[in-house]
């Protein structure tokens, strides 16, 4: 089943090897946004962003990443649910 255009990853994840995988489904999917909420969000959203960029060499490789350390999650989710370019879509929340 597809992602919808729009997410709200929930970390810690419960192994970081499976980032790989959520990033591609991602990039196949469309998704447009990925806002990271929980401890070590940050780092996440980094690792995030490398795996999208890659080695730099296919600029048709993207996805807007936010990170949440301190806001409320009723906040990140609001953010998500009026995000500029799909508002009115869907927000999905994942949990790996």
């Amino acid at each position: 089943m597809p992602f919808a255009r729009k997410l709200i990853l929930h970390v810690p994840v419960s192994d970081e090897t499976l980032l790989d995988g959520f990033v591609e489904q991602c990039l196949n999917d469309g998704v447009s946004l990925v806002a990271v909420v929980g401890p070590g969000c940050a780092r996440v959203e980094d690792i995030i962003d490398e795996i999208v960029v890659g080695d730099g060499s296919d600029e048709t490789r993207f996805i807007c990443t936010t990170s949440h350390p301190d806001e409320p999650f009723e906040d990140v989710l609001n953010m998500a649910r009026t995000w500029e370019f799909e508002r009115g879509d869907p927000v999905e929340e994942v949990r790996l």
